[in-house]
C-alpha cells in the first residue's frame, strides 16, 4: 500500500488515539505506565488468581523500553500494588504479582479508563470497534512493534 495520503491519516489517528487515552486523566491516582502495567497483570490475575507475570513479558507486549518498564514496576511495588519476585536461581528472570489489598484501588482507576472506552465505543458503533480490536489482534499477531 503506497497511498501516502492514506498512511499520513492513519499516522494522524494513531496520534490521536494515543493522546486521548494518554491526556484523558483516566489514570488519576496512577501515571498512564503504571496503569498498563497494572492492567496487564490484572488480566493474568483473573486469568489464573495469582498475577504472577514475567517483566520480561511486560517489556515485549507494551513495547515500552525495559528501563521504563523497570522504573514503572519500582514505582508499583513502592507503593504497595506490586511484590517482585526472582524467578530462578540465577536471579535472571523477574516476575511480579499483584498485591491483592490495593487491588480495589487500580480498579478504581479500571473503572475510569473503561468508562472513556465505553464513550468511545458509543460513538464508533459495536462494527467499528470490533474492526479496530481486529486490527491490533492482526500487528500483535505480525509482531509489529513501533
Amino acid at each position: 500500500m503506497e497511498n501516502e495520503a492514506l498512511l499520513e491519516r492513519m499516522l494522524r489517528a494513531w496520534i490521536g488515539v494515543n493522546g486521548l487515552l494518554k491526556n484523558s486523566r483516566t489514570t488519576r491516582g496512577l501515571t498512564y505506565n503504571e496503569a498498563i502495567v497494572m492492567k496487564l497483570v490484572y488480566d493474568q490475575y483473573r486469568s489464573d488468581g495469582t498475577g504472577r507475570t514475567a517483566v520480561k513479558w511486560i517489556v515485549q507486549e507494551t513495547n515500552m523500553l525495559k528501563s521504563l518498564v523497570n522504573r514503572t514496576v519500582n514505582a508499583l511495588c513502592a507503593q504497595g500494588y506490586l511484590v517482585r519476585e526472582r524467578g530462578d536461581a540465577d536471579g535472571r528472570n523477574v516476575f511480579v504479582s499483584p498485591v491483592e489489598e490495593r487491588l480495589p484501588d487500580f480498579l478504581a482507576v479500571h473503572r475510569r479508563s473503561l468508562e472513556l472506552v465505553r464513550q468511545i465505543a458509543d460513538v464508533v458503533g459495536p462494527e467499528d470497534a470490533e474492526a479496530f480490536v481486529r486490527m491490533y489482534e492482526k500487528l500483535s499477531a505480525a509482531g509489529i512493534r513501533l
